[in-house]
């Protein structure tokens, strides 16, 4: 769920309080960089984006939002919207019924098991445990279920992720991502592979659908299965389908779905 706010002059601290009162798992601020800028008309904007308890890096679905808002609530007619965060300039423009964004793609490393044993029992119970790795630019850390597993089993599992919080020994970890490879056969052949993701240090016990994660997920499963264009979905209660393009520039393209659910003014 991504939450798109046009803001411009904002006191400092009232980004944090605005999000904490949202209680979505980010809330994204669009501002202008020039005074003379438009929101109906300019191409590139400022975007910040804030959970309920912190300020973050990155943020996927709520940068979909930010556009969806542009591109149809502004009526921009521009091709392509850039946004200017912390994670450098980020692109994005419609296709279709789509939004593709333009992320950074983060590399994962192996990591070592006994470092974060107990966050992985608190996050699998018992499940088999296929590959563990870390994104040290991201801090999340992905857990690849063994492929004898099918997809219900993770839209199924129940994850206490207030629990992480003490089970987190290391200090280098921000976000937790399990994921399962897809099956070729079956009702739910296409999908490359599965996730779910939990980052209760950033005030969010499951996300519904990551463009963050995903940035990390396209590194680690492209590696794995050898492709570049993949199909992803998140397996959430509310659940996501994404499209994935890696790029030969170190980037990749990630496709989603959106809805406009509300409009409104906030009285601040």
């Amino acid at each position: 769920m991504g939450l798109s706010c046009h803001c411009q002059d904002l006191d400092e601290d009232l980004h944090q309080r605005i999000a904490t009162e949202m209680n979505l798992s980010e809330t994204a601020f669009i501002r202008k960089l020039r005074p003379t800028d438009d929101f109906t008309t300019s191409s590139r904007f400022g975007l910040r984006w804030f959970t309920p308890a912190n300020e973050v890096p990155l943020c996927g679905h709520a940068t979909l939002a930010s556009a969806a808002v542009l591109f149809h609530i502004k009526k921009n007619p521009n091709s392509v919207l850039t946004f200017v965060t912390l994670s450098g300039e980020l692109k994005t423009r419609q296709e279709k019924d789509h939004i593709v964004l333009d992320l950074p793609l983060y590399s994962t490393y192996p990591q070592a098991l006994q470092e974060v044993e107990e966050l992985i029992k608190a996050a699998t119970g018992d499940m088999k445990v296929q590959d563990l790795r870390y994104s040290p630019d991201t801090k999340k850390l992905l857990v690849r279920l063994s492929d004898a597993y099918e997809r219900s089993v993770l839209e199924e599992l129940q994850v206490g992720a207030q629990s992480f919080l003490s089970a987190e020994k290391t200090g280098k970890v921000k976000g937790l991502i399990l994921t399962l490879k897809g099956k070729s056969n079956g009702k739910d052949k296409g999908h490359d592979f599965y996730s779910r993701y939990f980052a209760p240090w950033y005030g969010v016990l499951e996300d519904p659908v990551t463009g963050s994660a995903h940035a990390v997920l396209s590194s680690y499963w492209s590696e794995q299965l050898g492709k570049k264009e993949m199909l992803a979905f998140q397996c959430s209660r509310r659940g996501g389908e994404l499209k994935i393009s890696l790029r030969d520039n170190g980037r990749v393209e990630i496709a989603g779905q959106f809805s406009i659910v509300l409009k409104g003014n906030l009285t601040l």
